[in-house]
């Protein structure tokens, strides 16, 4: 790096840094809420008062809202991309295509590593998993609002931030395993998937403790912070795109993982000869030996 720019580059962190400090100064500290740090929280958690209408038929966590609004986006881009897009592909791949191919042989190449033999549905599955779990979790830092049925308003969080959504993940994820080794493995696969009891409840809680410990950070940079001005905005992107990332990738290998081991097919081990059995082709042998001499 040339002098020049070095001197550019000191300058602008200069005028950012600035600028942050000027923000505190005049801003102060965040405006008080009406609602405490721990309601705060529980609500995050629970969504005990924070409810909104689902067409006026019912009451529901603000995360199902949001669960039906990822998945009505992403059906709309695939119908899309299905139609207008991927009949149009090229041998020589543009910018979009080349986004597409390089995403989808990522997954591709993740269960064939984990599943040699039977991989078809399982890369399309870890595919459709990791895309939902991806925008799900970036789909809160738009901030899409809704009104709860005690007329506030808030900000629409990620599907999986909601244990219910995060459990569904899970035991659907789950439940493929298990449909998968009956259907190529038979009862070895179904005994196989039982023995991981555990697993659902595994992938649910991490899903869930890890997508709202960034909503958790955030809040608590509000409210416990002064450097209300910019950082809370940097801090939320980070926590959001580093969860999307990982999260995608740790459930996916892991549905990838135990797929290819309960689908696998065993082999048979041969079977032990008896001890009376091995006696009487010796008795054989040693009665056929002398006949041959003669």
């Amino acid at each position: 790096m040339s002098k020049k720019r070095r001197i550019v580059s000191v300058v602008v962190f200069a005028a950012i840094l600035l600028v942050i400090l000027t923000g505190i100064v005049l801003l102060g500290k965040p405006a008080p809420r009406p609602e405490s740090l721990s309601e705060t929280m529980r609500d995050a958690v629970l969504h005990e008062s924070m409810k909104v209408s689902l067409f006026g038929l019912m009451d529901v966590n603000p995360g199902l809202i949001s669960a039906f609004a990822v998945t009505g986006i992403l059906t709309v881009f695939a119908l899309i991309c299905r139609i207008f897009v991927i009949p149009r592909f090229k041998e020589i791949p543009g910018k979009f295509q080349l986004v597409l191919e390089t995403l989808v042989d990522l997954f591709r190449n993740l269960a064939k590593s984990n599943s040699p033999e039977k991989n078809r549905v399982l890369s399309a599955y870890v595919f459709t998993a990791g895309v939902y779990i991806f925008v799900g979790t970036m789909f809160e830092l738009f901030g899409f609002q809704a009104v709860t049925t005690s007329g506030a308003s808030i900000s629409l969080p990620a599907p999986l931030a909601d244990i219910n959504g995060a459990i569904a993940m899970g035991c659907l994820s789950y439940l493929f395993i298990l449909v998968g080794g009956i259907a190529n493995n038979g009862w070895h696969g179904f005994l196989g998937t039982i023995k991981e009891f555990s697993l659902p409840l595994s992938m649910s809680f991490r899903l869930f403790g890890a997508l709202l410990s960034g909503a958790l950070v955030t809040e608590l940079v509000y409210y416990t912070m002064a450097l209300s001005f910019i950082v809370p905005v940097l801090v939320g992107v980070l926590f959001t795109l580093l969860h999307a990332l990982i999260q995608a990738y740790v459930l996916t290998l892991l549905v990838s993982m135990f797929y290819g081991e309960v689908s696998e097919k065993k082999l048979q081990k041969p079977k032990r000869r008896k001890k009376k059995q091995i006696k009487e082709e010796t008795t054989d042998n040693n009665t056929i030996t002398p006949e041959v001499s003669k």
